[in-house]
């Protein structure tokens, strides 16, 4: 009977030891944590509400979450971020056929697919998505062939000796008729599949070691991306209930390039060109010239806002700190001028030009800040971004902290 019970016992174990090798055969051509940094969502980025809106962009392969918050308000500000040709052609799969792919076809993997929502100052809710591609990697780690090469030739070896001495442990096992001998049989199969076990675990660990190398030195490459998406703001009530469509910059069709280029081992210089297409609201008063009545009034304009920014960071893969210069210009630069193309002035009526009015855009704007890798899935984000007029009087300063985690 103990002799069963040690066979039971020692048969259950090599079922759990089968299973987790079979749980890794999938992981034996794969290549984690490729990405140099972990970005910010691309519709964030469109809403210009993480802490560097020069933002360090790199090219992820996970799903991932951002959590985004400003001063004290800790309110549930949320983006999803995912890769969807990634995901349905390559992910989970050797990372030969990646690497067999066509310079088109890896272009697809750099497709960024994100949605998300935000609670702004006005307690206005934010809603929107956004798409991101990487047109230009100056560095793509899942191409270094030879830097892994020779760990393959070294543990293939190995594992095809081991490989060989199972199947003998094994046919051994299934031959053997004795029970009495079968526990010490078992124990040598279990053995030499520990040992192929470890063959798959010492390949990770070597292979992410050379990774590690390969981000300290690369972490700043050059990069260039461009992105598209739409936002829609809405009047909200405290319970989250949304009203009317917000007219101005807040709703809006947007369009960016964001680019970046190696100084050195430490720094990147980083620049961004954005537009935003919307609709703006623009009030003014009407007199009527018979009996000089005043009607106060409201017209919509169409409107583009265009973003230009320079970023310089400092640092390494796991901190970096960066201060950026945003500049924010309307096409269409004064609302007496917007008025004149979107409203037709009736007959024996008359604007008066000194009401004409619309949302103020204060043109500039310098963050200072910095980013935390706490984890090799998990990056803190923070800044403080302080707004200026024209005549650089200073007319906002907030904190404004970001959290992204990758789903693994």
């Amino acid at each position: 009977m103990r002799s069963i019970a040690c066979f039971l016992i020692l048969l259950f174990h090599t079922c759990c030891i089968a299973q987790a090798i079979f749980e890794q055969q999938d992981e034996i051509d794969r290549i984690n944590s490729t990405e140099f940094g972990i970005p910010a969502s691309p519709v964030f980025d469109l809403m210009g509400v993480t802490p560097s809106q020069v933002v360090r962009t790199t090219d992820i392969k996970d799903f991932k979450v951002d959590w985004s918050f400003k001063s004290w308000s800790l309110s549930p500000n949320l983006s999803f971020q995912t890769q969807p040709f990634w995901e349905i052609f390559y992910n989970r799969k050797p990372i030969s056929k990646y690497q067999r792919a066509n310079k088109f076809q890896r272009l697809l993997t750099t497709l960024d697919v994100s949605a998300g929502s935000v609670l702004n100052e006005e307690a206005n809710r934010r809603i929107g998505a956004a798409v991101k591609m990487g047109v230009y990697r100056e560095r793509d780690l899942m191409m270094e062939k030879d830097i892994f090469s020779d760990i393959d030739v070294d543990i293939s070896a190995r594992k095809n000796e081991l490989d060989s001495l199972l199947i003998v442990a094994q046919n051994k096992l299934k031959k053997n008729t004795n029970v009495l001998e079968k526990p010490a049989l078992m124990m040598d199969v279990q053995s030499l599949e520990l040992e192929i076990f470890g063959l798959h675990k010492e390949r990770q660990a070597e292979i992410q070691e050379r990774l590690t190398i390969l981000i300290n030195e690369y972490w700043n490459a050059s990069y260039l991306d461009v992105g598209v998406g739409k936002i829609n703001t809405f009047f909200s009530d405290a319970f989250g209930n949304l009203d009317s469509l917000r007219l101005d910059r807040n709703t809006a069709f947007g369009l960016w390039v964001n680019g970046g280029l190696r100084a050195g081992k430490y720094s990147l210089i980083s620049g961004l060109i954005r537009g935003h297409k919307y609709r703006e609201q623009v009030t003014f008063t009407l007199q009527n010239d018979v009996t000089e009545e005043l009607f106060d009034t409201t017209s919509v304009a169409g409107n583009v806002l265009m973003t230009y920014g320079i970023n310089y960071r400092y640092g390494s893969p796991i901190f970096s700190f960066f201060t950026e210069f945003i500049v924010e210009r309307k096409a269409t630069k004064t609302p007496v001028e917007a008025l004149t193309k979107s409203f037709d002035t009736p007959s024996d009526f008359s604007i008066i030009n000194e009401s004409v009015n619309w949302n103020i855009v204060h043109p500039i704007t310098i963050n200072i800040g910095g980013d935390w890798r706490m984890k090799r899935n998990l990056i803190l984000n923070f800044g403080m971004r302080t707004v200026f007029d024209k005549s650089f009087a200073l007319k906002t300063f907030l904190p404004v902290v970001g959290i992204s985690c990758l789903m693994r």
